[in-house]
């Protein structure tokens, strides 16, 4: 691609930060750097018209683990680290909402139910019984136990009577959080050019080299924020975990609110404009969804069917 002398000058010279990737890391990751340094000249590219990974692509949880993974975490993390970890989770839903307002992104504060298939009867009691001692170890940081038995009063078909709940969970809108993320970096004037795909970049004594699929410059720093696609440009075994989605067509008089996980947190389910998004599978084969294609696996489709069918009808 030949750039004139203007296109050259105006976005792609004097560079402060390069930032790779304008999905929720990315975007943050420039606001963050306006904040710290306002004079410096903030490059974000993207290789899709839109931010094309995980940060559209998701349920829209704000989710901050069910007990069943909080207790998994435990068996293999000190209780100091899945506190530290839970409070990680929270205090960036806290900054989410604070930077961007709660009507812009949507969220709802519903609450997320964690429900056990009949099954699962070993695990729902392992669940209850820790209750009260996963309660006084996350009591801290959400100044409240998050933690209580809920009836199921949704009525979904072949689980337990009772749901372990979890009464901080709320739920966003994707596509508003990214676009109100989006609108805040631009009025910070940082430069973002999408469908731009870094190749490579070459480390120099004062600069770094960036090559794309269109051009090349230089820049002072360079920020990766690209999570699962990050391997593709750096020496570092990082495995993404792809998840898969379904959509149901607008169900009338739909009655189910809020934020569902099941099967330790493998499987998900929520309410969105009168239907329901319900998503993952990705244990069903783990080495499979280690991958970054896009695209959908029969396998999991046909698990997720299965089960809208089974809970929900």
């Amino acid at each position: 691609m030949n750039l004139s002398y203007w296109e050259y000058k105006t976005w792609l010279s004097n560079i402060d930060f390069t930032v790779v990737g304008s999905g929720i890391v990315g975007l943050n990751c420039a606001l963050r750097l306006h904040e710290r340094f306002p004079k410096a000249k903030i490059l974000i590219l993207e290789k899709g018209f839109l931010p094309q990974g995980a940060s559209t692509k998701n349920a829209g949880f704000a989710c901050f683990g069910s007990i069943s993974e909080i207790l998994d975490d435990l068996r293999s993390h000190s209780e100091e680290q899945v506190q530290q970890l839970v409070k990680k989770r929270w205090q960036g839903i806290q900054l989410l909402r604070k930077k961007l307002g709660d009507s812009n992104i949507d969220f709802q504060r519903l609450g997320g139910h964690e429900i056990f298939l009949d099954k699962d009867g070993s695990l729902y009691n392992e669940c209850l019984e820790k209750l009260e001692s996963v309660n006084e170890l996350l009591q801290p940081i959400f100044q409240g136990k998050p933690f209580f038995e809920k009836k199921n009063i949704f009525n979904f078909n072949k689980v337990k009577d009772y749901y372990i709940s979890h009464k901080f969970e709320g739920q966003v809108h994707t596509g508003k959080m990214m676009h109100a993320l989006l609108h805040r970096v631009q009025k910070n004037k940082a430069i973002l050019l999408n469908a731009v795909e870094v190749e490579e970049f070459i480390e120099n004594e004062t600069n770094i080299t960036v090559k794309t699929n269109l051009f090349e410059f230089k820049t002072k720093k360079l920020i990766v924020a690209t999570n699962g696609f990050a391997a593709n440009l750096l020496n570092e075994s990082i495995k993404p975990a792809r998840a898969q989605v379904l959509l149901t067509k607008p169900i009338e008089n739909l009655m189910v609110a809020g934020t569902f996980h099941f099967e330790r947190g493998y499987y998900y389910f929520r309410n969105i404009d009168n239907r329901i998004l319900i998503g993952g599978g990705r244990n069903l084969d783990f080495k499979a969804e280690e991958t970054i294609e896009f695209g959908v696996s029969e396998l999991v489709q046909n698990r997720l069917e299965c089960l809208l069918r089974d809970i929900t009808t």
